[in-house]
């Protein structure tokens, strides 16, 4: 067993492992465009971080008033999210130094994420993160998306781990919200700075307000070592 004792780690991807909102907002503003939809900015996409691809597009269509059924529009989004994500999708270094650290220690880790299974799988193969995150659940594949505890719940049932041994990184405010819903740990590095004060971030074990900037692999394993259990 790892010096890390029976400890899990379930990984959010986007903005937390990768950063892929610049695909994503990308995606979602060429889909809204092709509807008549010309003026999203990057702050409206702000408002949809931490949100599963299929809510989002729900809130869309009701704020937008789109025509377009739920399906074709989610069809649509996925297609051009998944070209532009395998052809560059960047990894946090530092997240990567982390997922090798757990890696050669032997610490179970799942990724759990609001989008489709079929981004996730490309991420993972197209940035190599697939040798070492093998376990993997979609929102898509569970009742109800963060901030609900489900994903995370269930990536902790394949990785045949209790809750309270698991700890969950996370990048967004519904994503620290479904970690304390699931009643795991959660180490919080905020994507968008303004949101560090967020009510769901509060819960979280350790919460780095200046995001990746601040996040490096050592501090992350030392505080997972020495770090209590949860209560």
């Amino acid at each position: 067993m790892s010096t890390l004792g029976s400890t899990a780690v379930i990984f959010d991807l986007d903005g937390t492992l990768v950063d892929s909102e610049p695909n994503y907002f990308e995606a979602g503003r060429q889909t809204l465009a092709e509807q008549g939809i010309t003026d999203f900015t990057w702050a409206d996409h702000e408002q949809y971080v931490g949100i599963s691809t299929q809510e989002t597009l729900a809130l869309w269509k009701e704020r937008y008033g789109l025509t377009a059924p739920l399906d074709t529009l989610l069809a649509d989004n996925n297609r051009r999210y998944l070209e532009l994500a395998r052809a560059s999708t960047h990894v946090y270094p530092e997240m990567w130094k982390f997922v090798e650290l757990l890696a050669a220690e032997g610490v179970p880790m799942a990724v759990a994420s609001g989008s489709s299974p079929e981004a996730i799988e490309a991420i993972l193969a197209g940035t190599g993160l697939a040798s070492h995150l093998t376990t993997v659940v979609s929102a898509d594949e569970v009742p109800h998306g963060k901030p609900a505890p489900d994903v995370f719940l269930e990536a902790a049932r394949r990785l045949a781990a209790a809750p309270a041994d698991c700890v969950v990184l996370e990048d967004a405010a519904p994503g620290a919200a479904a970690a304390h819903a699931a009643g795991m740990r959660c180490l919080a590095i905020p994507y968008v700075a303004a949101q560090a004060d967020a009510p769901a971030f509060a819960t979280a074990e350790l919460l780095l307000r200046g995001g990746q900037a601040e996040f490096t692999a050592q501090s992350a394993y030392d505080w997972l070592a020495g770090g209590s259990p949860a209560s």
